[in-house]
């Protein structure tokens, strides 16, 4: 399979890439839905909130410090290393992730359409005003320009996501003729949409996922339960 998957990013004249929790896990990052997943510690509903920046701040500031310095203690894992490397030889033109990690940046991608945000960036609720990691994780929860409370740039559930990162991963799904999703269990809208966009447009459908999708009757190829890494170290091997 993975030799199939090979010669079709070699065949194909614009491929796309969307990844999720799964593909961080190898760099030690816990994913989010599986039964030892983030939210079987934490409820996102009671955290990952506009709501609890503003009135639990202390328990929302100490929870994204924990994420931020897991985040700081782990590095890109070798498949996101695979892919700016295929960025490279112009084998993949844009990945579209739900991660916050930033981890596809710090490999080397220059492409990504990051449409939940960075957990690297800190800023003020009301300003908008950057703050550093640093001062972040030392315990400042308070912007010194307006007195907002500090928080990290992803989007909390219920607000919109960046119109930008949205239209760029609009776009490529349009153009591609490969659309590849990595780790994710395509629950989240919109970017549970995207895939079947892509193949409603023609173009292939491959999906690389630990569970089941509600979308793999579509896909046009499969690798159930396997490795991220393995099937992405395993293509390169073919390129």
């Amino acid at each position: 399979m993975s030799r199939q998957l090979a010669e079709w990013l070699q065949a194909s004249n614009y491929s796309v890439v969307m990844t999720g929790a799964g593909m961080s896990t190898d760099s030690g990052l816990p994913d989010f839905r599986s039964s030892s997943g983030l939210w079987s510690n934490y409820d996102p509903k009671q955290l990952a909130t506009v709501e609890a920046l503003e009135h639990q701040n202390d328990a929302f500031t100490k929870f994204y410090q924990w994420r931020l310095q897991s985040l700081l203690d782990a590095s890109p894992n070798k498949g996101h290393k695979i892919l700016a490397q295929w960025e490279q030889q112009g084998l993949l033109k844009q990945v579209i992730t739900q991660n916050v990690d930033g981890f596809h940046q710090a490999a080397g991608q220059q492409h990504v359409s990051d449409l939940h945000g960075s957990l690297r960036e800190i800023n003020c609720h009301i300003c908008g005003r950057q703050a550093s990691q640093e001062d972040f994780l030392n315990g400042s929860s308070h912007c010194p320009n307006c007195g907002g409370k500090l928080r990290p740039g992803i989007v909390l559930f219920g607000e919109m996501l960046p119109e930008q990162a949205i239209q760029q991963a609009q776009e490529a799904t349009a153009a591609c003729d490969l659309f590849i999703v990595l780790g994710s269990s395509l629950q989240v809208a919109p970017a549970s949409l995207f895939p079947m966009e892509a193949k409603e447009s023609g173009a292939r459908l491959v999906i690389v996922n630990q569970e089941e999708t509600e979308l793999d009757s579509w896909a046009d190829l499969t690798f159930p339960g396997a490795s991220i890494q393995n099937v992405l170290t395993e293509t390169n091997r073919y390129l």
